[in-house]
């Protein structure tokens, strides 16, 4: 299971063009903003 989402994460950045770093930027934001969402409809 690990070798294979390796293997769908690199192809996933050759795909978009986006390096590691890129991706790790668009994740922080995408965790910032799903978390700002559950805060907002939950609390």
């Amino acid at each position: 299971m690990i070798e294979w989402h390796k293997k769908y994460v690199e192809k996933t950045l050759r795909n978009w063009s986006i390096s590691t770093y890129q991706a790790y930027w668009i994740s922080f934001l995408k965790g910032i903003i799903i978390g700002g969402a559950i805060v907002y409809f939950y609390l």
